[in-house]
Formats: structure tokens, C-alpha cells, sequence
């Protein structure tokens, strides 16, 4: 029989995006949503983000992680996906909770769409005023 290999989950949130992630050692493939990783996020920039705990703490391709995200555009979605990559990987490793956490991949962004008010047409703009 088989050894049973470590499989470590965690949970990222940003705006309204909510991303899971399960993670063991493998070879660095990446699925998010049942589909390649390169094919999800087209652009440099979100495929960098989602990268960024791996490179700061060298383990880029030792890790194989299956993603699933809901909710917000892909920015949301690339920086969901990054605080849950981070968890996952101090939940592995206790030591490098330092180095992820001085290069901010541990807070979790609170910033959201501000609510629209009633009687106006925003969430801060106001209707014209006239004097007269």
C-alpha cells in the first residue's frame, strides 16, 4: 500500500473572491478552476502574483496545487488564490511564516467596492445641486 502524501488545504479571500487551495509536493502544475493555470490568468502580472509566496520562499515547481475560486474579476480572484497559496504554505512549513508574512502575502487586503446610497447615484457621487 501506498504512503498517503500530506494534502494542505487553506482559504484566501479578497474583494468578493473567495479562493481553496489544496496543495502536495509535486512539480509545480497548477489548476485553477479545472483549467491550466497560464490558460486562467493570461497576463503576466496575475500570473506573478499567485507566484509570489513560491519565489519568496524558493519553492517554486515543488508543489503541485489544485485551485478553486468563486466571486470578484481575476485581480480579486489572482490575490484570493495568493493568500490562500501563503496559508497553505505555513500550514506546511511554521519557519517561513517570517518571510511571507515581511513580504505582506499573509495580510489579507480588506479594500472592497463601497456601497451605492439611497437617493443618490453612487456610492459618493451626489446628484447636482442648484441654487436656484
Amino acid at each position: 500500500m501506498a504512503a498517503t502524501e500530506t494534502v494542505y488545504t487553506a482559504t484566501g479571500r479578497r474583494k468578493t473572491a473567495v479562493a481553496r487551495v489544496w496543495m502536495n509536493e509535486g512539480s509545480g502544475k497548477i489548476v485553477i478552476n479545472r483549467r491550466a493555470f497560464e490558460e486562467y490568468f493570461a497576463t503576466i502580472p496575475l500570473q506573478n502574483q499567485v507566484l509570489a509566496p513560491f519565489q519568496e520562499t524558493n519553492l517554486l515547481n515543488k508543489f503541485d496545487v489544485k485551485v478553486v475560486v468563486r466571486g470578484s474579476g481575476l485581480p480579486g480572484q489572482s490575490g484570493a488564490i495568493k493568500l490562500a497559496v501563503a496559508r497553505a504554505l505555513t500550514q506546511m512549513d511554521p519557519e517561513l511564516r517570517g518571510a511571507l508574512k515581511t513580504a505582506g502575502h499573509l495580510r489579507r487586503d480588506p479594500r472592497a467596492k463601497e456601497r451605492k446610497k439611497a437617493g443618490q447615484p453612487g456610492a459618493r457621487k451626489r446628484f447636482q445641486f442648484s441654487k436656484r
